[in-house]
C-alpha cells in the first residue's frame, strides 16, 4: 500500500485517506513549488534613463491579468497561477515615514533601483515617525517610480495608469473600420454624430426612446422624433437634417446655476437663428460674467422665461428629419436646457487632447490649434455663446473637410479596461473603487465602479468586491489629504488664471500623522486577509509631495497671464516677476515632485 496514502492509529488500524483528500494535498504540494513570484531585473533597472514610469506599472498589470507581453524590468514566475490582481495608489507614502533611505544623489550611484524595505522595529521609539508596519513586513522592495510630465509639470498619474497606448493588433482594426467608413461615407458631417454608447459614457441626458440609462426629473422633455430604428443615429444617404451649433451660458441663482442666455447657429448658412437672454426665476447671486459675459445690465433686460425658451428650443428640433446639434461638452447645455436629444455632435469627443483620452480638449485650444484663431480672450468679459457656437461650426467644418483622422493625435489611446475586454475571451471583470466619481472618469469602462467619500467607503468597497472581480483598484487618500497634498482643482470653464494658492502648511507633526497611519495599517491588514491566495498586490504612491511645484507653477501662470494683459515687468513687484533662477527652481521641484514608490507581492497559499 502506497504510505502516502494510509496512517496506522495507535490499535494498529490502517485508516486509508479519501482520494478526494490525497488529490487535494498534491495539487497544494504542486502549487507550492509553482508559486507566483515577482524578481527585479535589476540589470535592465540600471540600463533605463529613468526610473520605472506609471505607464510601466500599467503593462505590468495587463500582463498580470490580460496577457499582455512581459515587461523586461522585472519578472514574473509562474504568472498564469496568479488568481486576482489588487492596485492601490496611496499617495503621501514617503520613504521617511516608510524608514527608507533617501534615494542616492551621488554621480556613481543609481537612483532607480529598487531599495531593500527594513523591518519594523519590535518596539519602536517613542519619537520616531509613525510608519505603516504592514509594508514593511508583507514587501521586500520599494521600487523607486517616476510619474509623467514635461520639464515644468506634472501630469496626471491616474491617467497615464488608466489609459495607454493601443496594440499593433488594434490600430490595424481600427485603420480598417475608418477606411470602411470612409468608403461608405464621403464628406459628411453624418459620420460624427455620437453613438448611443459615446452619449452613455460621456453622460449626455438620454432620450427614453434610445436607452432607459436617464430618468427625466420633473421639468424635463424630450425631442420628438417620427420614427424610431438604426437610421435615427445613421441617417440615409439623401438625408439632410439641418445642424444647429448651440453653446449655452449660465448665471448663479438662489438655487444654483441656472440658464442666462442660449444662441443657435444654422450649420449650412452660419446665420444665427436663435439668441435669447432669459430672465431667471430665481434672484441671481453672482452673474459668473468672466465665464459667462453675462452681466445685470443686459439681463435686466430679459423677458423671455427658461420655459419659453425650452418650448422654443423644443420646437425647433422637433421636426421631420430630427436636427442634429452640435456643441463642445454638449451635454452640459442639454442639462441646462432640460432636454434629451438623440442626435448630437461633440467636438469634446470628435477631436482628441494631446495626451489622449479620457481627457478633452478645451475649445479655445482646439480653435487655435486647428483654426488658426483665438477665442475666449476677453479676460473680464467672459465668454460669447455665438463666438463658442461658431468655433464649434468651424471646427466640424474642418473635420469633415479633411477627414476623420484631422484633429486626431498619431498615438491611439485606449482605456486599460478596453484592453482587458479583448483578453481571456473577454471574461475579465474589473472594479474601480475611488473617491468622487469614477463611473465618469477613468473607471468608465470598469464592469464595476464604486464613487466613495472616505477611505473607509473605499476598503468596503474592495471587501465586497473582491471575490466577484479578477482586477481590482482602489485610492486611499487620508494620508495625502492630511499632509495637505490635496487641493481643489480650478473649473475648466474658467478663462481666467487661478490665484496663487496658499503658502503650503509644515507637515503635520509625527503625533498629528500617528491616527492617519495607524488607520491606514489597520484598513491594509484587513483588505490583505480578505484576498483569496495567490493574489497579486501592487501598491504604488504615484508622486512625492507636489505643493511647491503647484505654488511655483502658480507664480509663472500669473507672471505670463499680467504679460499678456499688456503690463511690463517693471509695473510688477519683485514678488510676481519670474526670473530664470525660478524657472531652475521649478524644473527641479517638478522632479522632486514626480518621484514615488513601488512596491510588488503576492499572497501565498493559506
Amino acid at each position: 500500500m502506497d504510505p502516502a496514502s494510509s496512517a496506522q492509529d495507535d490499535e494498529g488500524w490502517t485508516k486509508v485517506e479519501k482520494r478526494k483528500v490525497k488529490k487535494q494535498k498534491k495539487a497544494e504540494s504542486k502549487l507550492g513549488t509553482t508559486a507566483p513570484k515577482f524578481m527585479y531585473a535589476k540589470g535592465e533597472i540600471l540600463k533605463r534613463r529613468d526610473a520605472v514610469g506609471i505607464n510601466d506599472i500599467r503593462e505590468l498589470v495587463l500582463h498580470l491579468v490580460a496577457d499582455a507581453p512581459p515587461p523586461s524590468w522585472v519578472r514574473v514566475e509562474n504568472v498564469r497561477y496568479i488568481t486576482k490582481v489588487v492596485t492601490l495608489l496611496i499617495p503621501g507614502l514617503t520613504p521617511d515615514i516608510l524608514g527608507l533611505p533617501p534615494l542616492p544623489t551621488s554621480a556613481t550611484a543609481n537612483p532607480n533601483v529598487p531599495i531593500a524595505v527594513p523591518l519594523p522595529p519590535a518596539i519602536p521609539p517613542e519619537d520616531a515617525t509613525p510608519g505603516v508596519p504592514f509594508i514593511s513586513s508583507t514587501f521586500t522592495y520599494a521600487c523607486p517610480t517616476r510619474a509623467p510630465g514635461d520639464q515644468t509639470r506634472m501630469h496626471s498619474v491616474l491617467n497615464a495608469f488608466f489609459q495607454g497606448p493601443v496594440s499593433g493588433e488594434e490600430k490595424k482594426r481600427r485603420l480598417t473600420e475608418r477606411l470602411t467608413s470612409e468608403r461608405a461615407q464621403e464628406k459628411s458631417p453624418m459620420r460624427y454624430l455620437l453613438t448611443t454608447e459615446q452619449m452613455i459614457e460621456n453622460g449626455y441626458p438620454m432620450p427614453s426612446y434610445m436607452s432607459e440609462t436617464f430618468e427625466k426629473p420633473p421639468g424635463w422633455f424630450e425631442t420628438k422624433v417620427a420614427v424610431v430604428d438604426d437610421a435615427l443615429l445613421s441617417p440615409a444617404p439623401g438625408e439632410t437634417p439641418r445642424i444647429f451649433a448651440m453653446d449655452c451660458e449660465m448665471c448663479m441663482t438662489e438655487q444654483g446655476k441656472q440658464l442666462a442666455r442660449v444662441c443657435l447657429i444654422d450649420y449650412a448658412s452660419g446665420i444665427v437663428v436663435y439668441d435669447q437672454l432669459v430672465k431667471p426665476d430665481k434672484p441671481v447671486v453672482d452673474y459668473l460674467t468672466r465665464w459667462s459675459g453675462i452681466t445685470a445690465e443686459a439681463l435686466d433686460k430679459a423677458t423671455a422665461t427658461f420655459d419659453d425658451v425650452q418650448a422654443h428650443i423644443l420646437s425647433v428640433l422637433s421636426v421631420t428629419p430630427t436636427p442634429i446639434l452640435l456643441g463642445h461638452s454638449l451635454e452640459s447645455d442639454l442639462n441646462a436646457l432640460k432636454i434629451c436629444h438623440p442626435r448630437c455632435i461633440d467636438t469634446a469627443i470628435i477631436f482628441h487632447h494631446p495626451r489622449g483620452r479620457p481627457l478633452k480638449p478645451g475649445l479655445a485650444w482646439l480653435t487655435k490649434k486647428w483654426c488658426g484663431r483665438e477665442i475666449q480672450n476677453r479676460g473680464e468679459g467672459g465668454h460669447d455663446p455665438e463666438e463658442d457656437a461658431r468655433a464649434c461650426l468651424d471646427l466640424l467644418k474642418k473635420k469633415v473637410e479633411n477627414g476623420p483622422g484631422f484633429g486626431e493625435f498619431k498615438v491611439d489611446m485606449e482605456s486599460i479596461f478596453e484592453r482587458m475586454s479583448r483578453a481571456r475571451g473577454g471574461t475579465i471583470k474589473s472594479a474601480v473603487i475611488d473617491h468622487g466619481n469614477p463611473a465618469a472618469w477613468h473607471g468608465q469602462k470598469a464592469t464595476t465602479c464604486v464613487g466613495c467619500q472616505s477611505d473607509d467607503e473605499v476598503l468596503d468597497g474592495l471587501l465586497t468586491a473582491v471575490d466577484a472581480h479578477q482586477f481590482l483598484f482602489g485610492r486611499f487618500t487620508a494620508l495625502a489629504d492630511a499632509r495637505g497634498w490635496i487641493t481643489a482643482k480650478a473649473s475648466t470653464d474658467d478663462p481666467s488664471p487661478a490665484p496663487p494658492p496658499p503658502a503650503a502648511k509644515p507637515d503635520p507633526s509625527p503625533a498629528e500623522l500617528r491616527p492617519v497611519l495607524e488607520s491606514l495599517d489597520a484598513q491594509l491588514r484587513k483588505l490583505y486577509a480578505a484576498l483569496p491566495p495567490r493574489t497579486a498586490l501592487v501598491l504604488f504612491t504615484g508622486h512625492s509631495d507636489p505643493r511647491r511645484m503647484s505654488e511655483l507653477n502658480a507664480r509663472k501662470a500669473a507672471f505670463e497671464s499680467a504679460l499678456r494683459m499688456g503690463k511690463n515687468v517693471e509695473q510688477l513687484g519683485p514678488e510676481s516677476r519670474w526670473t530664470s533662477a525660478d524657472g531652475r527652481e521649478l524644473e527641479e521641484e517638478v522632479e522632486k515632485a514626480k518621484r514615488g514608490l513601488l512596491f510588488l507581492g503576492i499572497k501565498g497559499a493559506a
